[in-house]
């Protein structure tokens, strides 16, 4: 009896220890295989030698460092070379710079030696543009050539139409002056090889290299939504394309039935806002737009301006001045949602029956548009009458409308194809250049309300007044509505005087500014009239290293005539 538990426990109790030891076991086993590796890791670790010359060893780096083998730039024994070269030695691409003033701090040197081995390449074959020490060699170049720009970006080079010529696009503003937005120019250099040495041997003039231009995009038929698109909007805002893009405005097309009648529209009909001054016609059409904005709906607007009597060369009124013209309209599709009338009705006719789309008429400009919210027609048509100035778009946004529809301003720029042109001229000038806004015409012949002002910009009374303000021999761009430039000879003396008659080339039978605007009125030819001279003229006077103004420094007779100088100031 006592022997059977006896007997039991034994055995149990070596089943217990067979488990453990076994765990043991294979605890120990693990631990030697870690062990194991660790040291050969710490082996291979200690003895590897790679072939980054960061990892080297010192007897190697400091052999490369006194070296005066060739590297990237031609060799320069009074310069110590870096550490910033040992990198440059493994590398194969070159980052594009942000900003002309990192491209600046690089190197000072106008030619790029390659070794040996690099340079085995037969001098007959066409230069690779896209290699990386030619592209910074473009780059050092353009930026000596041009001081008084900052240079926003670089573009690729491409391949010119001669072996030794490379294209290349950059975005740039001026340093100094009041411009807004960026410019883009493309220029085509001429490289020479020779052996192992490239040099720029010419840059050519404004818009050479046309083979670096954008290609314009295709445009995808569809009608923008009231929303902006995406990726438009850069910090702070919508983001300003550069002058000298290519530009695409052409007119939004809808895409389909179902987009039509999904979407809900507002259309001004009438009023006696034709042919009035252009500040009259943006305070009333931006009105127009502030209110669809605000309803959420797409603006139905009128292509078409008439341009008033004051700027034309007939001194007549002349309709059918396409909108595109004098704005962005490229821009404003993109930003908002507008469409052309004359399509909106071909449609509205086609479609208006079969899918019962409804309109509702407004014919009070006091009807607030907090009201219309509540509409669900398909268009809202406002309708004004002929009783001035009742019938003046702008008044739907007076009194306390003002305070909930906000006009647009943001919407509105001058035309892409104006700015071309303001670009163009300033970079024949270098962008180094003063200016001068000399008002005169109307204005001066009116003695009483400017008693003053005939007098203050005569010939002598500029030379008195600017020998102060501007340094003998530079040179000046005159902006003024003074039909006849001889008028300023005696300023020629002094200065090298420019003015905007100097580049009709610009716009003549032969220029891309005449081939396009003529696209946009049916292949017939477009007078470039006084609101397109005045505009380039207010923009060339604001990239002006120094600006003199009229009214603030060469006259005291004020902008608005007698007794107005405090009203305009507040």
């Amino acid at each position: 009896m006592l022997g059977r538990p006896v007997s039991y426990r034994t055995r149990s109790s070596r089943l217990e220890n067979l488990g453990k030891n076994s765990l043991h076991m294979i605890a120990n086993i693990c631990l030697t295989i870690f062990v194991i590796g660790a040291l050969v890791v710490t082996i291979i670790a200690a003895t590897y030698e790679p072939d980054d010359p960061l990892f080297q060893s010192p007897t190697k780096i400091t052999t490369f460092l006194t070296s005066i083998s060739n590297s990237t730039f031609q060799s320069n024994n009074t310069v110590s070379r870096t550490g910033e070269d040992l990198m440059a030695a493994k590398q194969t691409a070159l980052a594009t710079f942000g900003s002309g003033t990192d491209a600046a701090e690089t190197k000072e040197t106008n030619s790029y030696e390659t070794s040996s081995s690099e340079c085995e390449v037969d001098p007959k074959e066409p230069l690779d543009c896209k290699d990386p020490e030619v592209f910074q060699l473009m780059m050092q170049k353009a930026i000596e050539r041009f001081k008084d720009i900052h240079f926003n970006r670089f573009g690729k080079p491409t391949p010119g139409p001669e072996g030794n010529t490379c294209d290349m696009a950059w975005r740039f503003r001026p340093k100094q002056g009041k411009a807004t937005g960026f410019n883009k120019d493309y220029r085509r250099f001429v490289i020479n090889r020779d052996n192992c040495t490239l040099s720029v041997v010419s840059i050519g003039e404004y818009h050479s290299g046309v083979n670096a231009r954008k290609k314009k995009k295709k445009n995808k038929n569809k009608i923008p939504g009231y929303e902006p698109a995406s990726g438009l909007q850069d910090q702070g805002g919508f983001s300003l394309p550069a002058a000298g893009e290519m530009v695409n405005d052409s007119l939004p097309v809808v895409e389909s039935e179902r987009a039509f009648i999904h979407r809900k529209y507002l259309i001004y009909v009438g009023g006696a806002d034709r042919c009035k001054s252009m500040k009259h016609y943006l305070w009333s059409f931006l009105c127009a737009l502030g209110e669809a904005q605000y309803l959420k709906r797409t603006l139905v607007m009128d292509m078409t301006l008439c341009l008033s009597s004051v700027y034309t060369s007939s001194n007549q009124d002349e309709e059918g001045k396409d909108f595109r013209f004098y704005f962005d309209f490229e821009h404003l599709k993109q930003a908002a949602s507008v469409l052309d009338q004359d399509q909106f009705w071909q449609l509205w006719d086609k479609w208006q029956r079969k899918d019962k789309l409804s309109l509702y008429v407004v014919e009070d400009f006091r009807v607030s548009p907090k009201k219309l919210t509540e509409v669900k027609h398909s268009l809202i048509m406002r309708k004004f009458g002929f009783v001035e100035p009742d019938n003046f778009w702008y008044r739907v946004c007076e009194g306390e409308t003002g305070s909930v529809v906000q006009r647009p301003w943001d919407l509105i720029r001058k035309s892409r194809r104006l700015m071309d042109l303001v670009a163009a001229i300033g970079s024949k000038l270098n962008w180094d250049y003063d200016s001068v806004h000399i008002v005169r015409g109307e204005k001066a012949r009116n003695r009483d309300l400017w008693p003053n002002l005939a007098q203050d910009t005569s010939p002598d009374a500029l030379l008195s007044t600017l020998q102060n303000k501007i340094k003998d021999g530079r040179d000046v761009y005159i902006a003024t509505n003074e039909a006849e430039t001889s008028f300023f000879e005696p300023l020629k003396h002094k200065y090298t005087t420019h003015f905007l008659n100097d580049y009709k080339e610009l716009w003549d039978q032969s220029s891309e500014w005449y081939s396009d605007t003529a696209k946009l009125n049916n292949g017939a030819p477009v007078e470039f009239d006084d609101y397109m001279r005045a505009s380039v003229d207010a923009e060339l006077f604001l990239r002006g290293k120094k600006q003199i103004e009229t009214f603030n420094d060469l006259t005291n007779d004020c902008k608005d005539g007698v007794n107005t100088c405090n009203t305009a100031a507040i």
